[in-house]
Parts: C-alpha cells; structure tokens; sequence
C-alpha cells in the first residue's frame, strides 16, 4: 500500500532538509502549515482527496500572484512564485490534456441540453457536472473560459 499524501509530504520535507533545497522545503512547509490549520479548523484528519484541495488551491494562488508580479514588472518574484507551482506539481495527478477537456465539456453540454437547459444558463449545471471530474488536473478558470466560449 503507498503512503498517504500527508506521510509523503512530511518524508519529502525531510529529503529536502537533507538536500539543502530551500525552495522545495519552503514551499512543503507552506502546505503543511496549510494542512494542518485545516484539521484544527475540522477537529480531524484530512483525507488525501481533501489535501488535493489544499494543493490545488495552493497552485491557483501562486498563478494569481504571478500574473499581478508579471503586470508589476516584479519577473523574479513571478519566477519564485512558478518554482513553488513546479514543486506542488508533483503532488497532483496527472494533468488532463486539451482533448480530454474538450471531451468531457462536450459530454456536459450534451447532458444539459438533453435536460433542457441551453445557453448561458446551463454554465452553473455545466461546471458542476465538470468540476469532479477535473480536480487539479486543470485550471478550472480556464476550463470555466472555454465553457462559456462554447455556451457564446
């Protein structure tokens, strides 16, 4: 059986102690912290599907904070800020590609439209129906883009 996300991350933070890697380890620790305010606030444990969560809102602060550094003309901090994404990257699953993406909006308009909604009324139905299924394995913002290119 592997390990929980939660035992590999604490292993990994001590690789990265040993290796000296400060990025790696910074941004580990940004995670955990996270992770643990998280159980305090519940009173318990995280499940792996949860800490995918946190992950996955980890990775979308740190885009939004390199593109307000980029406008800003701060390109160093945006670099900081992508090698902390690289890092979380690992943790997440497999990234789906563009044709997936498509696949699973089309199958989402099909099933709206076959329940009658049609339009700009159906994006609430449409990413409900998406969502799940691309948990951290897409920008929801942009899949959320796409969504309302095709409803337009």
């Amino acid at each position: 059986m592997s390990p929980s996300l939660s035992q590999r991350l604490a292993d990994d933070i001590k690789i990265a102690m040993r290796a000296r890697d400060s990025v790696r380890l910074g941004t580990l620790r940004l995670v955990q912290a996270a992770i643990k305010s998280r159980e305090i606030e519940l009173q318990r444990t995280l499940s792996d599907d949860e800490i995918l969560q946190i992950l996955d809102k980890q990775v979308k602060q740190r885009r939004e904070s390199i593109h307000a550094f980029e406008q800003a003309g701060r390109n160093d901090s945006a670099a900081q800020e992508q090698s902390e994404i690289d890092v979380l990257q690992d943790y997440l699953p497999a990234q789906a590609t563009e044709a997936e993406i498509q696949t699973l909006i089309d199958e989402a308009i099909a099933t709206t439209n076959a329940q009658g909604v049609t339009g700009p009324a159906a994006m609430g139905k449409i990413m409900g129906i998406v969502r799940p299924k691309l948990a951290g394995r897409a920008d929801m913002a942009q899949v959320s883009a796409q969504i309302k290119q095709r409803l337009s």
